[in-house]
C-alpha cells in the first residue's frame, strides 16, 4: 500500500488554489507513469486518489478549465501500465457512485462530462494501439474490451444487481398468485389481483408483439392521444 508520503499530493488536489491543485495533478501523472509504483497500488490507494481528483473538478471553475480538467483526469488511464488500468477504472466509478448523490445541481454538468470523457477514453484504450489504428484488421483488444464492458456491467448498468431485482420481483408475484388462490379473505384476494394485474411488475408483463395484437399499447389505446376537454 502506498503511504501518505509516497503520495503527498493527494490533499493539494483538492486544494481551492488552481496553482497548487495543477501542481498536484502534475505530480499525479509522473507518480502513475512510474511502472512499478502504479502496479503496486491497491484499491483504497486509487480510491483516495480518485477522491482527491474528485474534489479538484468539484473546486474547479470556469467551463474551459473545467473541460480541460476533465480531459487530463480522463487521460491519465494512459499513462497506466495495462495491468492498472482497470482498477483504476473500478475506483473511477466507485467514487462516482459513492459521491453522485451529494453533487449539487450547480455543479453536475462538469461532472457528467467527466463521465463522459472517461467512457470515451475507456472506449479508445480498448484498442490496440489507444485509438489510432490502421484500417484493416482487428483494432481491438480483447481483454481490454472484456475490462472495460465489465466494468460498465458492473457499476453504471449494474447488471447483476438489476437481474437480482428483477428476480425479486418475480418471486413477489409468485407469493400474490399463492395468496389469491388460497385467502379466504375477499380484500386479501382483491389487492392480490391488482398486484397481478399491474403491468410495471416483470412477471405480468407480456411479449411486444402479443400486446400489439391484443390492442394494449398506449398508441391503440383510446382515440389517438387526442384530449376532448373535461367531461361535464
Amino acid at each position: 500500500m502506498a503511504t501518505q508520503q509516497s503520495m503527498p499530493f493527494i490533499k493539494n488536489l483538492a486544494s481551492s488554489d488552481r496553482k497548487i491543485r495543477t501542481s498536484a495533478l502534475s505530480s499525479l501523472r509522473a507518480f502513475l507513469s512510474a511502472r512499478q509504483v502504479a502496479s503496486a497500488l491497491t484499491p483504497l490507494d486509487i480510491l483516495k486518489l480518485w477522491k482527491g481528483l474528485f474534489y479538484a473538478l468539484w473546486m474547479c471553475d470556469r467551463a474551459i478549465p473545467q473541460q480541460n480538467l476533465c480531459n487530463e483526469l480522463a487521460d491519465l488511464i494512459y499513462v497506466l501500465p495495462r495491468e492498472a488500468a482497470a482498477p483504476w477504472l473500478r475506483g473511477f466509478w466507485a467514487t462516482m457512485s459513492r459521491e453522485w448523490t451529494g453533487i449539487d445541481v450547480l455543479r453536475m454538468e462538469k461532472f457528467l462530462l467527466l463521465v463522459r470523457r472517461v467512457v470515451g477514453a475507456g472506449f479508445k484504450w480498448m484498442r490496440k494501439d489507444g485509438g489510432s489504428a490502421a484500417k484493416g484488421g482487428s483494432a481491438w483488444d480483447a481483454s481490454r474490451v472484456d475490462d472495460v464492458l465489465g466494468l460498465l456491467g458492473e457499476w453504471p448498468f449494474a447488471l447483476e444487481e438489476e437481474a437480482r431485482i428483477e428476480q425479486t420481483l418475480e418471486g413477489d408475484g409468485q407469493i400474490s398468485q399463492k395468496i389469491a388462490q388460497a385467502t379466504t379473505s375477499p380484500a386479501v384476494r382483491a389487492r392480490s389481483k391488482e398486484s397481478l394485474a399491474d403491468d410495471r411488475l416483470p412477471a405480468n408483463r407480456k411479449p411486444r408483439g402479443e400486446a400489439r395484437e391484443n390492442g394494449n399499447t398506449e398508441e391503440d389505446q383510446g382515440d389517438g392521444g387526442s384530449w376532448d376537454g373535461f367531461d361535464d
